[in-house]
């Protein structure tokens, strides 16, 4: 009976743990199992039918504790246990009365004490009737354990029996017609889900023996037919097995063979028998090229933005090379954080194509114009957005007439030293100041950033210049777009020089951000045009046009990729030549108004000495007036004014130095 308690107490505890596993399967996350609404519904059901079945093992447990395990259980340690007791105490008063009789037995005849004699026998006496006291209960309780036994086998029988009936009630009620039916249903799923998946497996098996037909010349490590297999260079993502060069010395080195595959703009590599892949490098304006290795064929290089880190790879086949390489480069170059990655990406190399003839568009163009008039329309604004409607120039201009077909690209920063500049540089040498390498001293920088209201710092990377025939042409940055990354495509030219370009009221600076020396700088008021992408924002140029030695100008454009929007750029580039345009009509408003202020103080001046004239004129009449009266004249008293000569004389005198201590006044 404990056994059967023991397992019914283990089956409720199993049923109840099935069923909370059961609720729980939804948590769980399979490698292969997909979101099966269905399936889990199904489950869920079955959990609450086990989870009843577990509460009527439950109840069915508790009734055999208390029906069947309870009674034998006092049985043993209630009953029997009395018994032994009773046996026992028996025993005792049984020893205790053979001790009395042999003591009363060897009583003397010739010592006959009365005393003595009288203890034996109240010995003998109490002994015996404590012994039959004890046998009357021994006794009574032995019948009384027959009966008792009975009753202890009887009652947990009958108590497991009406447990088991309980229980079957129990779940008769539970289990009714609705389980019935539910039951059914599942079982007709489970055999269409056998069919479906008898079907499934002779399909997989057809279309694998069909692979296995068209496949055969895919086994190869190198197609012999480059056509029948071209390079995708549109893949914004790739994975696939590699050969990795590890140095073991200072010489040496060692392939291994891993698996590589890209995750957002990280290259990343996982060993056989790895849960996880591990970090290789940072692919975000990383430069990568194909390079010849001493003893591999098909190897690349793969060089992060700072250039600290460097890993050699190599791919099974020229195809496979050249499709990692184009998916690096557009990795490095962010094309994988836009929406419509792949697009964009056949567009930028479908660019790099086109860029190889002149467009045919252009051409058409330019040949419906060609009798037309040759006149030009002004200036555009200075900030536009490449690659929006064609403005009237581009209508009468061709590719010819903005960029020379074979105008050299310049992928590197050189200081554009002209003659003048270099003149002017001289000129303005001193002794004792120190004048920078590329064409422009400290003090000229420091004054600059010291006066410039606008002062703006971007992080930029270079990408080629190359000169245009035209300045008045916002179109012609497109253009020289257009070259420039196709020459980069076409001749594998990844690395690019990063600097800092500094936006102030005055020019334009690049700048080296280890050394803080200044690269170049361009003047502002020779930055006619600048622009950004249409479609790749963080692309921007400007035309500069500069001053040639020999009195000509030439017009070059500059063409830059940012770490963030080119439009913010073009629009600092903006807001300073505004600025610019405010400070000097501000300065040229001051001095205008400096130039009345003294016009207006000189006639002034005209006006006050005129004013002087008049008066000193007045005070003359006046004198003659009263030196031709006569000579005595009456006082309003009466009385007569007689004026001498020397008084006359010294009036005069007078007045005299009055006027001589005002005009040197």
């Amino acid at each position: 009976m404990q056994r059967i308690y023991d397992a019914q107490n283990e089956l409720s505890a199993a049923t109840h743990l099935t069923s909370r596993l059961l609720k729980e399967y939804d948590k769980q996350r399979f490698p292969l199992g997909g979101d099966d609404e269905v399936m889990s519904s199904t489950l869920q059901q079955f959990a609450k039918v086990i989870d009843e079945l577990s509460s009527c093992h439950a109840v069915l447990s508790t009734q055999l504790a208390d029906a069947m395990m309870f009674p034998i259980s006092q049985f043993k340690e209630r009953d029997l246990k009395e018994i032994l007791t009773l046996k026992e105490v028996f025993q005792i008063a049984s020893d205790d009365h053979d001790t009395a009789i042999n003591r009363y037995s060897r009583l003397s005849k010739r010592r006959d004490n009365d005393k003595v004699r009288a203890e034996v026998v109240e010995d003998v006496y109490t002994s015996r009737k404590k012994q039959h006291q004890t046998m009357l209960h021994y006794f009574c309780a032995l019948n009384t354990l027959q009966y008792k036994k009975k009753t202890a086998l009887l009652e947990p029988l009958l108590g497991y029996m009406q447990a088991q009936i309980s229980f079957f009630k129990l779940g008769s009620e539970n289990l009714t017609q609705q389980w019935e039916d539910f039951l059914g249903t599942i079982g007709t799923s489970v055999q269409n889900v056998r069919r479906e998946m008898e079907e499934e497996v002779g399909q997989m098996q057809e279309n694998i023996q069909q692979m296995e037909r068209s496949c055969d010349p895919l086994y190869a490590p190198c197609d012999p037919d480059p056509a029948h297999s071209p390079v995708c260079r549109n893949l914004t993502r790739k994975q696939g097995y590699l050969y990795i060069r590890n140095k073991t010395g200072l010489v040496s080195s060692s392939w291994e063979r891993q698996y590589f595959f890209t995750q957002g703009g990280n290259l990343m590599q996982q060993g056989r028998g790895e849960v996880a892949g591990g970090l290789v490098t940072d692919l975000d304006n990383c430069s990568v090229m194909a390079v010849d290795s001493d003893d591999r064929r098909f190897c690349f290089q793969v060089t992060s933005f700072d250039g600290k880190k460097v890993v050699t790879l190599q791919a099974e086949s020229r195809k496979d090379c050249e499709e990692w390489i184009s998916t690096i480069n557009n990795i490095s170059r962010r094309i994988y954080l836009s929406e419509n990655a792949e697009e964009l990406a056949a567009r930028v190399n479908q660019t790099a194509l086109e860029a190889v003839t002149p467009s045919p568009s252009f051409q058409q163009r330019h040949e419906s114009m060609r009798p037309s008039s040759k006149g030009r329309t002004g200036r555009t604004s200075s900030i536009s957005s490449v690659g929006s409607e064609p403005s009237p120039a581009l209508s009468v201009l061709s590719l010819d007439a903005l960029v020379a077909p074979d105008t050299p690209i310049q992928f590197d920063i050189i200081s554009p030293v002209t003659e003048e500049i270099s003149g002017q540089n001289k000129a303005a040498a001193q002794p004792g100041r120190r004048s920078n390498p590329f064409g422009e001293s400290g003090d000229n920088a420091a004054e600059d950033s010291e006066d410039s209201i606008l002062h703006q710092l971007f992080i930029v990377r270079f990408l080629g210049s190359m000169e245009v025939k035209t300045a008045e042409s916002a179109d012609v940055i497109s253009e020289t777009m257009r070259q420039i990354l196709a020459a980069r495509a076409i001749h594998n030219i990844f690395r690019m020089t990063e600097s800092h370009l500094l936006v102030t009221c005055d020019c334009l600076k690049l700048i080296d951000p280890q050394t803080q020396v200044t690269r170049l700088r361009f003047p502002l008021s020779s930055v006619v045009h600048c622009a950004s992408h249409q479609d790749n924002k963080r692309l921007f140029g400007f035309v500069l046009q500069a001053a040639g030695g020999r009195g000509d100008s030439r017009v070059v454009c500059y063409i830059f990729e940012s770490n963030n929007d080119g439009e913010k750029i073009c629009d600092s580039i903006g807001l300073a030549k505004q600025i610019a345009f405010h400070s000097e009509m501000e300065s040229k408003a001051v001095e205008k108004k400096k130039e009345q202020d003294k016009a207006k103080e000189k006639q002034q001046e005209e006006l006050n000495k005129q004013r002087q004239i008049e008066k000193d004129l007045e005070e003359q009449s006046r004198l003659i007036a009263a030196s031709s009266r006569p000579a005595n004249l009456p006082t309003p008293d009466g009385q007569f004014l007689v004026l001498s000569s020397s008084q006359s004389e010294e009036s005069d005198v007078g007045e005299e130095g009055k006027k001589r201590g005002e005009s040197e006044a």
